[in-house]
């Protein structure tokens, strides 16, 4: 019987103890709450990643110098595009 209530004991002291070092880390390190995530990728960004891929494959069906300007085109206007930046297009 005493071994039980020693074995409890020990259980909710490492309980406490957890329990004080969430504490204080959340007040001593400044941490927070991870914050919703707002989506950036709405339907107008999906237009623009539908227009590249068509103006790409049509230049590369034909490489002719209007497909390329074509092309560059479209990749300029996406990247003007709040929120795309040359990687994610």
């Amino acid at each position: 019987m005493e071994n039980l209530n020693c074995s409890e004991d020990i259980d909710r002291t490492w309980e406490n103890i957890k329990e004080n070092v969430k504490i204080s880390a959340k007040g001593g390190l400044h941490l927070y709450e991870l914050k919703q995530h707002i989506p950036w990728f709405d339907e107008e960004y999906s237009q623009f990643i539908d227009k590249r891929e068509w103006a790409k494959m049509q230049w590369l069906l034909d490489p002719n110098q209007g497909n390329v300007d074509n092309l560059n085109n479209v990749r300029r206007a996406a990247s003007r595009h709040p929120g795309t930046t040359r990687r994610n297009i």
